[in-house]
């Protein structure tokens, strides 16, 4: 009988154990595929094995475990140009010895719950494109050897905690915006009673990081002088701040106005610190009563039964088949709402408008302008203000996600800070949850967009050479500003006519609508990355991977909208194929070079054709190195195409017409 019992419960304690087994694994499986949902953009189709309904997520690329393959302790990511999120799930992959995602477009805050993460070692998230501050949690990363955050634009003051991390060797914070002092250590605010997770110490700070081997602080704007147990570091580790040093260069004081310790804002919340509860029982110094155990294990067994018994029946009413158990798959009926840190800080100054005043503005929104199935622009005016466009989002409220939710706010962040002529200028955004709007506001321009001008018929539509040349100039100043002249570049997602708006004196303005498709896209389909082909219209195949990526995509799709703007051609008909194919044959010979021009139009200059040529063959040249920039470009078509009014166009009297209108 005592056989029997034994034997029973030895069973039990192993069912258990494998159940337990079996909860750990789905908890670090949800936690990976939650990052992956967070992706938006994959162009590399690193994640495409990351599949759900694989029982061994251990083969997922990136990937490794532990020799008994029940724990994640590996992932490593890097240089694979994942745009997205740092999934706060991240930080339920208990077991994880290095988190490596170095090289990457990430955007968002560094989660807190990465603190939670007791075993890690390695944490590389250098070069990507975070913001906001350095969470003090890190500083519970206690067995954490290299921490790489370089090359980001990280806000806010250094957390003092990370003095607590007594094997670090290796700290990596260059370039980026890092304000305040460096933590030394011995006169912290930060005490025992305010943080219970440090109890055992009186001040935090670098100087108590004895291991600190390598450390990189250069390019931020940090203050004060340089701690005396970091004087070790070479002298190039600090440069590019705004310390009180001389014989380091520094950043000039009109950069470091702004810098001062007094305008820099701690991050610390102590509401958000509370004490470590899981390691209070650990290292007792005295053993347990014989009969406490005995209570303890019959109490164990009784709940771990009733646990046993809840999951069997659970299973029994699962609608899934009894021989396929996917204890990680997600439930279909589980909304994808993640919580997640919004960034109050990313659109402090951008105005923010209420749907009534725009409603007001766009007439009850009746007065539409365009539509798509991404979006609805409307035509509105500002009460005492200027003419606006405002363009819609459509998208269900039960679609929306947190992730999404940062996507925007950032998307609005990025388009606030282009601030040129020949851009479109964003007045404004619309953020409100009944009704569920996201809407953006930019000015409008009055005279639509150039594929409107150039595709119409009838009197009045024609643009005369001249006139074309300047929008040619005009675009191409744009795309030199985004590409060149801010930081980080800016690239139009869908660089055509569609995107080119005309202002009153024929002036055009580049505007990145298309940029909401990702939105879009990413919550219809909840499951996997957008790829960054999906979306794309008017270009080549081999144009379509470099479409939303990098400044490439744009230089060819800028010599597609060249040869639309002087054939008056679209980029692609059904019966004569794409645009380009077609100008090939007469791009290089300047005998047949007129052939490109617009039959409608009688005058034009054979000078600018041939720039205009001898740039759309630079733009589409299959090797990407003889590329030029959009700087040697706008230089090409500023100095070598007269804007004028030439003898030949005098001669025209549409020229004319332009000439009165324009005076």
């Amino acid at each position: 009988m005592k056989l029997c019992t034994s034997l029973l419960l030895l069973g039990l304690v192993s069912t258990l154990t494998c159940v337990a087994s079996v909860m750990v694994a789905s908890t670090e499986v949800w936690a990976l595929t939650t990052f992956k949902e967070a992706v938006y953009e994959d162009p590399h189709m690193v994640l495409s094995n990351w599949n759900t309904l694989d029982s061994d997520p251990c083969d997922w690329n990136g990937v490794s475990c532990t020799a008994t393959r029940d724990h994640v302790i590996k992932l490593n990511i890097a240089g694979s140009s994942l745009k997205g999120f740092l999934a706060p799930e991240l930080g339920k992959i208990t077991y994880l010895q290095e988190l490596i995602f170095h090289g990457n477009n990430l955007i968002g805050t560094i989660p807190k719950e990465l603190g939670m993460l007791k075993s890690l070692k390695v944490l590389d998230m250098g070069e990507n494109q975070l913001t906001g501050p350095v969470p003090p949690e890190i500083g519970n990363l206690t067995q954490v050897v290299k921490i790489n955050l370089q090359s980001n634009g990280l806000t806010g003051r250094l957390p003092p905690e990370l003095g607590n991390l007594k094997y670090l060797q290796e700290l990596r914070l260059d370039r980026n915006k890092l304000q305040g002092p460096v933590p030394a250590g011995g006169s912290s605010n930060f005490s025992s009673n305010m943080h219970g997770m440090y109890a055992s110490v009186n001040s935090t700070g670098f100087c108590r990081s004895s291991q600190l081997k390598v450390a990189d602080f250069s390019y931020n704007f940090l203050v004060g002088s340089i701690p005396k147990c970091l004087e070790h570091l070479p002298r190039s580790s600090f440069q590019g701040n705004c310390l009180q040093i001389k014989d380091i260069k520094q950043r000039t004081s009109v950069q470091c106005a702004g810098a001062s310790p007094a305008q820099s804002h701690s991050v610390v919340n102590s509401k958000n610190h509370q004490p470590a509860t899981e390691h209070v029982f650990k290292h007792q110094g005295t053993s347990k009563p014989a009969w406490l155990l005995a209570l303890e294990i019959v109490t164990g067994t009784m709940v771990g039964s009733l646990f046993l018994i809840a999951i069997l029946t659970a299973f029994r009413r699962c609608n899934n088949k009894s021989s396929i158990i996917i204890p990680w798959k997600k439930s279909s009926s589980g909304k994808d709402h993640t919580a997640v840190y919004i960034d109050s800080e990313m659109l402090k100054d951008v105005m923010r408008y209420g749907r009534q005043d725009l409603e007001v503005a766009c007439e009850d929104f009746s007065n539409i302008i365009g539509s798509s199935p991404d979006s609805v622009v409307y035509k509105g005016i500002m009460k005492g203000g200027p003419e606006i466009a405002v363009i819609s989002l459509c998208i269900k409220e039960e679609n929306w996600t947190g992730y999404l939710e940062l996507y925007f706010q950032r998307e609005v962040a990025d388009l606030a800070r282009l601030n040129h002529d020949n851009t479109g200028k964003l007045l404004g955004y619309c953020r409100e949850n009944t009704p569920f709007t996201r809407m953006l506001v930019f000015d409008y321009a009055s005279n639509g967009t150039l594929y409107e001008h150039l595709h119409c018929y009838g009197e009045g539509c024609q643009l005369s050479w001249t006139r074309r040349m300047k929008i040619i100039i005009g675009i191409a100043r744009g795309l030199k500003y985004l590409h060149t002249e801010i930081e980080p570049p800016f690239t139009i997602s869908e660089l055509n006519s569609n995107a080119v708006y005309l202002t009153e004196d024929f002036s055009p303005k580049l505007v990145d609508f298309e940029s909401w498709k990702t939105i879009l896209e990413r919550s219809e389909k909840n499951s996997g990355s957008v790829g960054s082909s999906q979306g794309a219209v008017c270009v080549l195949p081999n144009s379509l991977e470099a479409r939303h990526l990098d400044t490439i995509g744009n230089i060819y799709a800028f010599a597609v909208l060249l040869l639309e703007i002087v054939s008056g051609r679209p980029p692609y008909c059904k019966d004569k194929g794409y645009l380009v194919d077609w100008a090939r044959e007469y791009l290089e010979m300047p005998e047949v070079m007129s052939y490109v021009v617009d039959p409608e139009l009688k005058h034009f200059r054979f000078d600018d054709l041939k720039v205009i040529c001898e740039v759309i063959t630079l733009c589409i040249s299959p090797d990407p190195s003889a590329c030029p920039s959009m700087q040697e470009l706008c230089s090409m078509l500023e100095s070598r195409i007269d804007t004028s009014i030439s003898v030949e166009l005098k001669a025209s009297s549409l020229a004319w017409a332009e000439l009165a209108l324009s005076s």
